[in-house]
């Protein structure tokens, strides 16, 4: 056989492997058909849909199943795996957050140095911030 023999035959094994590889390809579905509320880990930390009270999840292990995580409780370590944030943005967010006591809002944490439009998006995406009484501040 020619080499240009062996190179049709290499081109038309990778298109079979392609195209097999791609039909066997992983859903795009969700594994778990529940809200992501109702998403907890067993024992052995494997995700699965129930209802009750559980205990909460730490940052990590929320966030894999698609939870939002309160940012009044992340640690520097948690914030700074999130998107956009390093230990040193975390650092700064954390000493912010203690010198106030908490966020009441977003805009307190936009107000932050190095926390501009796109990182304060990605994080009211993973966490939330609960309204705070203003009887209290």
């Amino acid at each position: 056989m020619t080499r240009d023999g062996w190179l049709v035959v290499a081109t038309l094994l990778l298109l079979v492997v392609g195209v097999g590889s791609w039909w066997r390809w992983p859903s795009q579905a969700p594994a778990l058909d529940c809200p992501a509320e109702r998403v907890f880990l067993d024992d052995a930390g494997v995700a699965r849909c129930g209802d009750g009270a559980r205990p909460p999840l730490p940052a990590g292990q929320a966030l894999t199943v698609g939870q939002r995580v309160p940012f009044a409780s992340l640690s520097a370590a948690d914030l700074a795996v999130l998107p956009g944030i390093g230990p040193a943005l975390a650092a700064d967010i954390i000493a912010a957050r203690d010198a106030r006591q908490g966020f009441c809002s977003w805009e307190e944490v936009d107000a932050i140095d190095g926390v501009g439009p796109a990182r304060l998006e990605a994080l009211r995406q993973l966490a939330e911030i609960p309204e705070c009484d203003a009887g209290l501040w």
